[in-house]
C-alpha cells in the first residue's frame, strides 16, 4: 500500500440527489468519493486534492486525504500561561530582588490582557496580590480551594490568546498598565522602563517558542519614558556633616559606628558591609589598609530566595561570578575597625557585623539607629530634608567627596564596583569647582576684546587669529573680505538722525577699510566694481592679489 500513489477524477454529476456533484480520487489503493451542493464547492475541494498530490503529501488511508488535513489545530496558549513559563524559567537565574521585580511587572500587565466583558472579576487589589505572590512565583503556588486559587482560576480563563498581542491596539493596552500604580496615579519614569523591559523579554521569549512571529514592541511607536540618573546634590553630606553623623552613632550604638564607616570612609554598598568578613581586612596598626570585597547579602523576603531565608549570600552587584574588588582603608577607617574588632570581635562565621541575635545584620536595625543619629546630629530642620537620608547616602557622599579631591574617574569607578559613564553620569551634578575654573578661561580668551571697546581695532583681532603648522594663517583668516550683497543699500534715515545699528555698521565697515588696506586690497565700501560684467571679468584679479597677500 502506497500512500504516495494518489489519482484524482473528473467531477462527476449525479442528477437527483440533494448532493449532485461528486468528487472522485483514488488514494492508498482505495477509491474515495465525496458530495458537494455546488460545482464551485466541488471544484475547489478536488483543486486542494490535486495540490496535495503534486506536493507530494502523505494521504491517510482511512480518510483518504491528506495527513496534514487531519492533524489537530495547535492549543492555544494565552498570555497567562505564557507568563507563568517565563516567571519559572527566569527564575534559576536571577536573584531574589530581580525575581520580585520580574513577578511584579508581570502581574501588573497580566490584568489588563484579560476580557473586558469577563464576569466575577475580582478585586483589582486582590487580583494583583495572587499574581504576585503564586502565579509568578514558582516556589510558593496557591493553595487548592484558596481564595488565591480561585482567583488565579478566573485569570487563566479570561486571560487573552498571546497571538492578540501583536494587535496594536492591545500591546498599547498593556503598555499603559505599566505606567499606572493601582490608584491610577502614573508611576516612576525608572519603575516604567523596568516593566517594560521585563515586557520585552516575555514577549520575546513567546516569540522563541514560535506564539508570535516577532517581538511587537520592537515595531510600536510607544514612548518610552526618559528618567534622569544623575544623583540630586542635595542629599550628600559634607565631611564635617557626616562627621557629626558618625559622632551621634558613636554615642547611641557604638556596635554600628565602623559600619557606617565602611559606608562613607570606603564607599562599600550596605549588603556589601554586611557580608565583609574578618579575614577580608587587612588592618596595619598604621597607614592605610585594604578590604577584599567578595560578596554581598542583600536582605530580601524569604519568598524570593532560594535559601528561605531573608538573606542570601551572593557575588557582587552586576560582576561575574567570583569576582572580587579591592578597597584601600583610610587610616580613620581602619582605626574604626580595629576598635569594633577589639570591643565586639566576629561573629563565628567570621562576619565583622551582626545582629541582636547573632545573624545577619538587618536592614530594620541599622535603619532605626541612621534616622536617630538624623536627628542629633543635624537637627529637627536638615533632619526633614533629603540630607542624608538612607545610610547608602553614606556611599554617594564618599564617592562625590573622591571626585571633588581630583581623583582619577577610572580608579574611583574601580573601587565604588562600577564603570566610568555610570560613575560621571550618578554624579554629574556632585563636581564642584570645575564652574570657577571654566569661567576663568573663558574669562581669559574673551579679555583683549572686552578692553578695546564694543567695536575692536583690526590689530588685537591679528593677535588672536590661528596659524597653521609653518606660521601662516590660513586663508579663512586674511583672505578676501566677504562681497556687499547685490540688493539695495541701505540709506541714511531723513531728518539726519541714524537708524537702529549703524553704530554696528559703521564699525564693521571700519574694520573691513582697515583690513583691505592693510593687506593691499581695495576698499570694500568703494573697490568693488558696480557693473556685474566688470565683477565676473576682474574675479580672477582678486584672487590672484588676495593669494600673494597669504603667501
Amino acid at each position: 500500500m502506497n500512500r504516495f500513489d494518489v489519482s484524482v477524477y473528473a467531477i462527476r454529476r449525479r442528477a437527483g440527489r440533494r448532493r449532485p456533484f461528486e468528487v472522485r480520487w483514488q488514494a492508498a489503493g482505495r477509491s474515495r468519493s465525496k458530495s458537494f451542493l455546488t460545482r464551485k464547492l466541488a471544484d475547489r475541494y478536488r483543486a486542494e486534492l490535486v495540490r496535495a498530490a503534486r506536493m507530494g503529501l502523505e494521504f491517510d488511508p482511512l480518510t483518504g486525504e491528506p495527513t496534514a488535513w487531519n492533524l489537530p489545530e495547535p492549543a492555544i496558549v494565552t498570555w497567562y500561561q505564557q507568563a507563568t513559563a517565563y516567571a519559572g524559567m527566569k527564575w534559576p537565574s536571577l536573584a531574589a530582588h530581580s525575581r520580585a521585580s520580574v513577578a511584579e511587572a508581570l502581574a501588573t500587565v497580566t490584568p489588563a490582557l484579560t476580557r473586558p466583558g469577563a464576569s466575577d472579576r475580582p478585586d483589582p487589589r486582590e487580583l494583583r496580590m495572587a499574581l504576585y505572590q503564586h502565579a509568578f512565583n514558582p516556589a510558593r503556588p496557591a493553595g487548592p480551594g484558596s481564595a488565591a486559587a480561585q482567583i488565579l482560576d478566573w485569570a487563566q480563563q479570561a486571560s487573552l490568546p498571546v497571538g492578540c498581542l501583536s494587535e496594536p491596539t492591545v500591546l498599547r493596552t498593556a503598555l499603559e498598565a505599566l505606567t499606572l500604580r493601582l490608584d491610577g496615579s502614573r508611576a516612576a519614569a525608572n519603575t516604567i522602563i523596568r516593566k517594560r523591559a521585563v515586557l520585552h523579554g516575555a514577549l520575546g521569549y513567546a516569540a522563541e517558542a514560535g506564539l508570535l512571529p516577532d517581538n511587537p514592541l520592537d515595531s510600536i511607536g510607544w514612548q518610552v519614558p526618559q528618567s534622569s540618573a544623575a544623583l540630586n546634590p542635595a542629599v550628600v553630606a559634607s565631611p564635617a556633616q557626616v562627621s557629626a553623623l558618625l559622632d551621634a552613632v558613636d554615642r547611641t550604638q557604638p556596635e554600628l559606628t565602623a559600619f557606617f564607616g565602611c559606608l562613607y570612609y570606603a564607599a562599600l554598598r550596605p549588603e556589601e558591609a554586611v557580608a565583609l568578613r574578618l579575614a577580608d581586612c587587612d588592618l596595619p596598626s598604621s597607614g592605610w589598609g585594604v578590604l577584599r570585597v567578595a560578596a554581598a547579602a542583600p536582605r530580601t523576603a524569604a519568598a524570593w530566595t532560594s535559601s528561605g531565608t531573608s538573606y542570601e549570600l551572593r557575588g557582587l552587584k552586576h560582576r561575574p561570578d567570583g569576582a572580587i574588588r579591592m578597597v584601600p582603608a583610610p587610616p580613620v577607617l581602619v582605626a574604626m575597625l580595629r576598635a569594633h574588632i577589639t570591643a565586639y570581635g566576629p561573629a563565628p562565621d567570621g562576619r565583622l557585623f551582626r545582629g541582636t541575635r547573632g545573624g545577619p545584620l538587618s536592614g530594620s536595625v541599622y535603619g532605626r539607629a541612621w534616622q536617630s543619629a538624623r536627628t542629633i546630629a543635624l537637627g529637627p530642620e536638615l533632619a526633614a530634608s533629603g540630607l542624608a537620608r538612607r545610610p547608602y547616602d553614606l556611599r554617594h557622599a564618599a564617592l562625590s567627596l573622591w571626585l571633588n579631591a581630583g581623583g582619577d574617574p577610572a580608579q574611583i569607578a574601580g573601587r565604588a564596583g562600577h564603570s566610568v559613564a555610570v560613575l560621571l553620569t550618578v554624579y554629574s551634578h556632585c563636581i564642584h569647582g570645575q564652574d570657577d575654573l571654566l569661567n576663568q578661561q573663558i574669562d581669559h580668551v574673551l579679555e583683549p576684546f572686552s578692553r578695546s571697546g564694543p567695536c575692536p581695532s583690526v590689530e588685537s583681532q591679528r593677535l588672536h587669529r590661528p596659524r597653521d603648522g609653518r606660521g601662516r594663517r590660513p586663508l579663512y583668516v586674511r583672505g578676501f573680505p566677504a562681497r556687499p550683497a547685490d540688493g539695495p543699500q541701505s540709506t541714511p534715515a531723513p531728518n539726519g538722525h541714524s537708524r537702529p545699528g549703524d553704530s554696528h555698521l559703521s564699525c564693521s565697515k571700519a574694520i573691513l577699510e582697515q583690513h583691505a588696506n592693510s593687506n593691499g586690497l581695495p576698499d570694500p565700501a568703494h573697490g568693488w566694481p558696480k557693473n556685474l560684467h566688470q565683477r565676473s571679468a576682474n574675479r580672477s584679479l582678486r584672487h590672484a592679489k588676495a593669494d600673494a597677500t597669504i603667501w
